[in-house]
C-alpha cells in the first residue's frame, strides 16, 4: 500500500564592484571574423538517435572491471566516497540536500552505446534515479507550500529478509510558462578547440535553437563566446527578434585555447547588466568543462558564489565528455542543475519538455532530514546523495547553501533499512520522521515541513508497492552494479530487467530505452 503525505500549512547593482575584472573583449558581430579564423573546421552533422557523517567505502572498489577508453579520452570524475549503514542506535539521522541533476545517466548512456562500460566514477545513483518523471500528475500542494511530499516503504527486492527501502518523493508544482516571470538569459558557449567535433559544437548549435525556439517573445538572450579569447557575440535581445539569435546560433566554430573563467566573468557581467528584478536571470554555460586557462578550482566556485547572491544562476549543459567534476561543482554552487547532452532528443528533453524545471525555481535551499526509529531499525544508509551530504546541525542553518527545486520537478531519494528482529508489518509505531525545510525563492528565511511514516503504512510484499516503487528500485540497483557498489552483490543485470520490466511503470520512451542500456551492458560485462 501506498501512502501521500502532503504539507498544508534589494535593490540590484547595475553592475559588479570593481574589483571584478573582465578582459578585453570583442562586442557584436565583429566576433564573427575572430570565430572564422580560430575555426577548425565548419558545420557538422549532429547526433539524431533518440532516446555526522556516515560510514564510508570506495565506490570504485568494487568487483566492476576498468572500463574501455573514454571516446574522449578525457573525462575527469570526482572521486565518492559510498555511504555505508550506519548503526541507529550510534546516530539516527540522515541529512542531505536534494538534487535534480541528471548528468551522470547520460554520460553512461553515452558509454553504453560507444561499447565501454561507464567508468565508476562517473556513477551517482541519484542522477540515474530523478533522470524519470515519476508523476505526470499535478502536485497537490496545500497551505502554500511548492510541492508535495510522498513517502513509500516496501521491501527491499535485492536485499535480505529484513531489509526495506523508504522512498522518498518531492514533487514541485507546475508553472505554466505565461505565468512564469520573464527571462534574461545569457548562452555562455565554449568555442575552444576541444569543442571541434559533431557532438559538442554542432549539438550545442541544435540544443540552443531548440531553447530559443521554445522561449517566450518576452525574453531576452545574450551570447557570450570563449575560447583563447572572450567575446560579447550578440547583446541580450527580444526572443522576438528570434532571427537574429539563430543566425548568431549559426554562426557558431570552435577553434583555440580555453579561457573558461574570462568567459564566465563576462557572461555574469552581461547578465548583471540586463538584470531583471523579480525575473529569472540566469547564464547557460555549454561546454565539455576543460577549464584549462585562467581561474580553476575553489577561486572559481567562490566566483560563481558571488554572482550568485547578486541573483544571477547558473545552468551547465555538458557536451561531448570532458570535466564532469567541476561542470557539477559549477551548477552546485550557482543554484543551478547540470545535464549532459549526449543526442539531440536529450537537448529536447531539457531545453523544450522540461524548460520550466530548467528555468524557473520554485523552491531553493531546499534539505531533506530523515530520522529513524532506533527501537526498530538496526541500521540504514543513504543511496547515492554522496557529494549531497549535509552536516546535521546545517538543516537548521538557513545560512547553508542547498539544492534549488525547478517548476514540475520530481526528485526523489531511496533509504535502505534493517529492521529490528520481531518488528511485525502492522506495528503502528513510527519508523522514520521526515523533514523537510526549504525557502521561497530570493527568500531568507525557511519553513519546516514535518511528515511521520508508521510501519503499518509500509508494504509488506515488493508487488504491493507501487510501479515507481519498484521501477526506482531497479534503477538504483543498476547504478549500484555499475558503480562497483560494497552493497550490491554480483552483477544480476537479470533482476534489475526482471524487475523493471515487470514494474508496470508508464515511463514511455524513456523507461523503454533503460531496458535496452541494462541488455547492453549485461553483454558488455560478459565480454569484459
Amino acid at each position: 500500500m501506498k501512502t501521500a503525505f502532503q504539507h498544508g500549512d534589494t535593490a540590484f547593482p547595475s553592475a559588479f564592484p570593481p574589483d571584478t575584472a573582465f578582459p578585453t573583449r570583442t562586442r557584436g558581430w565583429a566576433l564573427l571574423p575572430l570565430l572564422l579564423a580560430m575555426a577548425c573546421g565548419g558545420g557538422h552533422a549532429m547526433h539524431a538517435d533518440y532516446g555526522a557523517a556516515p560510514s564510508q567505502a570506495r565506490v570504485s572498489g568494487g568487483a566492476l572491471p576498468p572500463p574501455a577508453e573514454s571516446p574522449s579520452g578525457s573525462d575527469t570524475y570526482a572521486e565518492l566516497e559510498e555511504n555505508g549503514f550506519v548503526p541507529a542506535s550510534q546516530d539516527a539521522m540522515a541529512t542531505f540536500s536534494l538534487d535534480v541533476d541528471t548528468a551522470s545517466y547520460t554520460r553512461m548512456r553515452r558509454a553504453l552505446r560507444d561499447g565501454a562500460l561507464p567508468d565508476p566514477d562517473s556513477v551517482r545513483p541519484e542522477e540515474y534515479i530523478n533522470f524519470f518523471r515519476w508523476s505526470e500528475a499535478p502536485a497537490r500542494t496545500e497551505g502554500g507550500a511548492p510541492f508535495a511530499v510522498q513517502l513509500e516503504q516496501g521491501p527491499s527486492p535485492f536485499g535480505s529478509e529484513r531489509m526495506r527501502l523508504l522512498r522518498v518523493g518531492v514533487q514541485a508544482a507546475a508553472i505554466p510558462a505565461s505565468q512564469r516571470p520573464s527571462a534574461n538569459l545569457v548562452f555562455l558557449v565554449d568555442v575552444s578547440g576541444s569543442m571541434g567535433s559533431a557532438n559538442k559544437i554542432g549539438l550545442v548549435k541544435y540544443a540552443l535553437t531548440t531553447l530559443v525556439n521554445t522561449l517566450r517573445e518576452d525574453d531576452t538572450v545574450g551570447i557570450v563566446v570563449y575560447a583563447g579569447q572572450v567575446g560579447t557575440l550578440i547583446e541580450p535581445t527580444p526572443v522576438a527578434q528570434r532571427g537574429r539569435l539563430l543566425e548568431a546560433i549559426a554562426g557558431l566554430a570552435a577553434g583555440g585555447s580555453t579561457n573558461g573563467e574570462g568567459g564566465i566573468r563576462a557572461a555574469y557581467d552581461l547578465a548583471a547588466q540586463h538584470h531583471r528584478p523579480g525575473g529569472i536571470n540566469r547564464v547557460i554555460i555549454a561546454t565539455d568543462g576543460d577549464f584549462n586557462v585562467g581561474l580553476t578550482g575553489d577561486p572559481l566556485i567562490e566566483l560563481i558564489e558571488r554572482y550568485r547572491d547578486r541573483d544571477i544562476t547558473l545552468t551547465a549543459l555538458g557536451f561531448g565528455g570532458g570535466n564532469d567534476r567541476d561542470m557539477e561543482r559549477l551548477a552546485d554552487h550557482g543554484n543551478g542543475s547540470y545535464a549532459f547532452i549526449d543526442n539531440q532528443s536529450e537537448a529536447l528533453r531539457v531545453l523544450q519538455r522540461d524548460l520550466g524545471g530548467t528555468l524557473q525555481v520554485v523552491a531553493q535551499d531546499v534539505k531533506v532530514q530523515v530520522e529513524m526509529n532506533p527501537e526498530l531499525v538496526e541500521r540504514f544508509r543513504l543511496i547515492g546523495y554522496e557529494n549531497r551530504v549535509l552536516a546535521h546541525e546545517d538543516f537548521d542553518n538557513d545560512g547553508v547553501d542547498a539544492a534549488e527545486i525547478g517548476s514540475g520537478q520530481f526528485t526523489t531519494a531511496y533509504l535502505e533499512y534493517e529492521t529490528r528482529p520481531g518488528v511485525a508489518h502492522d506495528d503502528p509505531r513510527v519508523l522514520a520522521s521526515v523533514r523537510v525545510r526549504y525557502q521561497a525563492p530570493g527568500g531568507s528565511e525557511s519553513a519546516l515541513l514535518e511528515f511521520d511514516a508508521p510501519v503499518n503504512a509500509g508494504a509488506v510484499s515488493i508487488e504491493q508497492t507501487s510501479p515507481e516503487f519498484r521501477f526506482g528500485a531497479a534503477v538504483a540497483e543498476f547504478a549500484e552494479i555499475l558503480r562497483g557498489s560494497s552493497h550490491s552483490e554480483g552483477a544480476r543485470f537479470s533482476s534489475v530487467l526482471e524487475l523493471a520490466g515487470g514494474a508496470g511503470y508508464e515511463g514511455g520512451e524513456d523507461a523503454a530505452e533503460f531496458l535496452t542500456l541494462v541488455e547492453t551492458a549485461g553483454r558488455l560485462w560478459q565480454q569484459r
